[in-house]
């Protein structure tokens, strides 16, 4: 091992940055692309959700529809119009909340954007992260369009854009609250 090596290599484990914790997990992956949303910018919580260090949000890793296990997301991520999408935040929190917590809301589209991972498509997001995330879905935002009553924001985390869609189309839901 040269020189530069073994002190980069130790300069990285001095400061915790073992390769494993900046890494991200894509299905498929543009390598030359810097990770947008690595391993290192979420604390795991040790109950289904993870909080983003960088935005201070706290998001459930699976989408509405799945099941935490511990490790993954397993089930089927479920389809919501907009209005359906709005109010099962509303159902879940009268529900008893998830993981302590009762309220939970639907991100907007600056949220729902700032968890997507550049680095990957289909889905554009750190699969580490958000395990079983679908590879071609669109998430809704709580965010109307204003130049349309008919519409909505959306993430489509095929390629990771932001896209207007009919209030109507059912699309999948990861929700999002305020972290302490």
């Amino acid at each position: 091992m040269d020189g530069n090596f073994r002190s980069a290599l130790l300069l990285i484990v001095a400061l915790g940055l073992a390769p494993a914790a900046v890494a991200v997990t894509c299905g498929n992956e543009h390598p030359a692309v810097p990770a947008t949303t690595p391993g290192t910018d979420f604390a795991d919580n040790g109950d289904g959700t993870v909080t983003h260090t960088r935005t201070g949000l706290m998001w459930m890793r699976c989408s509405l529809g799945q099941t935490w296990d511990g490790s993954v997301c397993s089930g089927t991520a479920g389809t919501y119009t907009w209005q359906q999408a709005l109010r099962a935040a509303v159902d879940l929190n009268a529900s008893g909340g998830y993981a302590d917590h009762v309220d939970w809301r639907l991100p907007n589209k600056n949220e729902l954007e700032s968890i997507v991972e550049e680095r990957c498509w289909s889905p554009a997001i750190n699969a580490a992260v958000f395990p079983g995330t679908p590879a071609n879905s669109w998430y809704w935002s709580s965010t109307p369009d204003a130049g349309n009553a008919g519409h909505a924001w959306n993430v489509y985390f095929g390629e990771g854009n932001v896209y207007t869609d009919g209030k109507g189309y059912s699309d999948h839901v990861r929700l999002v609250r305020f972290g302490e």
